[in-house]
């Protein structure tokens, strides 16, 4: 099951299979079915869905507020969907009527007075979701969506989007307005709005994954550079010792830089803090660090020395 459904599912449970003991937000639940399903216009209404989890409470919905539907299940090879439709003319005249819709006329634009209460809002917004709503696994990208074939509709979902600051979007894809949510803020705000709650705390907690990953991923990649670094330079002193030893200047160096040079012979593979702590004198990180420049000094100037003649 894909995130989406799992979604569809939880605002199934949380919003039509309880539905709301204020009449207002059970008409208001129904005319978002309406208005996002496959149509409404005088012929009734007809909602398509592949859960039946979502066809089933629609019909009880419906029931509730007097109007009688069907369901009707259609094998296609993608697999089944779950039709529900209020065709018969008795009811659809019922259902006209349920809308204010004057002389059965239907509008493709949402009506405010079905929106009586904010609860009202919630639950259209929900019915929408479960229409027409789609959402990709969190995982791979945050973006939630509305398909609608109806351009006022795509508006005016945009607009009640907007003034309850889920910053949606609108564009137009293969024919459909598309209205989106991508901010992962903004996305677990709509999901909890919705009465997907335990979807928007996936959402959080896979951002706090993701964050601690990428945390992980920052300091294991700061250590790799930091051991180059150690690696680079430990081999680089190494270098000049031997040739200081090879070229016979060794000896005529001071005690303390003998000493340094031995330290870092006998333990290449440790640190400047590491390797101060293995002296047999006290002597501090950054005084081991002149104390091995200047070996890599010395040798570079007789190097240069010799080439130049």
């Amino acid at each position: 099951m894909s995130f989406a459904q799992d979604v569809k599912n939880e605002i199934v449970q949380k919003k039509l299979a309880r539905p709301c003991c204020v009449s207002c937000c059970r008409l208001a639940a129904a005319y978002g079915i309406a208005c996002f399903g496959r149509y409404f216009d005088e012929r009734g209404v007809v909602l398509h869905t592949e859960l039946l989890a979502v066809a089933q409470p629609a019909k009880r919905l419906f029931g509730m507020c007097g109007i009688r539907g069907e369901i009707l299940t259609k094998e296609r090879p993608s697999g089944a969907v779950h039709e529900f439709k209020i065709a018969h003319p008795q009811e659809v005249a019922k259902l006209t009527a349920l809308f204010g819709c004057p002389k059965g006329q239907v509008s493709l634009r949402v009506d405010p007075a079905l929106l009586a209460c904010s609860q009202c809002v919630n639950a259209f917004v929900a019915s929408a979701f479960l229409c027409c709503g789609t959402m990709t696994d969190p995982s791979k990208e945050y973006n939630l969506e509305f398909l609608c074939a109806r351009h006022n509709l795509a508006k005016d979902l945009e607009a009640i989007l907007a003034e309850h600051e889920f910053r949606p979007h609108r564009t137009l894809r293969k024919g459909l307005n598309v209205v989106y949510v991508k901010a992962s803020e903004q996305l677990e705000d709509l999901l909890t709005f919705m009465g997907a709650g335990n979807a928007a705390m996936q959402i959080m907690d896979h951002k706090l994954y993701k964050e601690l990953r990428n945390k992980t991923n920052r300091l294991t990649n700061c250590e790799t550079a930091n051991m180059d670094k150690v690696v680079t330079a430990n081999v680089q002193v190494s270098r000049a010792i031997d040739f200081l030893k090879e070229s016979g200047a060794y000896e005529a160096l001071p005690q303390s830089l003998q000493q340094a040079a031995e330290l870092r012979l006998a333990w290449p593979e440790l640190s400047l803090a590491q390797l101060a702590e293995k002296s047999p004198e006290p002597i501090s990180k950054s005084g081991l660090s002149h104390r091995l420049k200047k070996l890599e000094q010395i040798a570079e100037s007789m190097k240069q020395r010799r080439s130049n003649g």
